[in-house]
């Protein structure tokens, strides 16, 4: 027995220090390049150019994009919870599918980008300019349009486009 004790020693040693001192979590490369499914959980991206960038099936979870330039992006089934991208350029960006639950689109311009079958719960898209977007199938329970523009805006129904002049509402 004391021959096993002697080995478990270290084991047991190191398997405490890692209860007493919590595991480091993971931690998203902030760094790595622009790419489908990169992880950029908790990332900061202000006022960068990212124009025409494909970050499909990426994590975005509480990431920050406030003011960057990002049109002509692709972020078809990103999980971007709490993601943040207040006064970003989004003109014809694409977030099919996407996961953006909480995400905060303030005084973004959302002009011709999609949100086809986006789940946008809780998002606040507040004096945001979405003239000519797709909202078809997107999920807007809570959303808050205050103030934004949906002139020309497909409605969820994929039916209605909202009358020209729509304004917090889709007329």
């Amino acid at each position: 027995m004391p021959r096993l004790s002697r080995h478990l020693l270290p084991v047991l040693l190191a398997l405490l220090a890692g209860i007493a001192f919590g595991a480091a979590p993971a931690q998203a490369a902030c760094s790595d390049p622009p790419a489908p499914g990169v992880d950029w959980r908790r990332c900061s991206f202000d006022r960068v150019d990212l124009e025409k960038i494909d970050l499909s099936g990426g994590r975005l979870d509480d990431s920050s994009f406030n003011r960057a330039k990002l049109a002509g992006s692709i972020f078809n089934g990103v999980q971007g919870g709490r993601a943040r991208f207040l006064g970003a350029d989004l003109q014809g960006a694409s977030f099919e599918g996407a996961r953006l639950k909480f995400a905060d689109f303030s005084q973004a311009n959302l002009q011709n980008t999609t949100f086809a079958g986006a789940d946008l719960a809780d998002a606040r898209m507040v004096s945001a300019n979405l003239r000519g977007a797709d909202l078809t199938g997107a999920r807007v329970r809570d959303v808050d349009f205050y103030r934004a523009d949906l002139s020309g805006a497909t409605w969820i129904d994929g039916e209605r486009v909202c009358a020209e002049g729509s304004i917090t509402f889709c007329r």
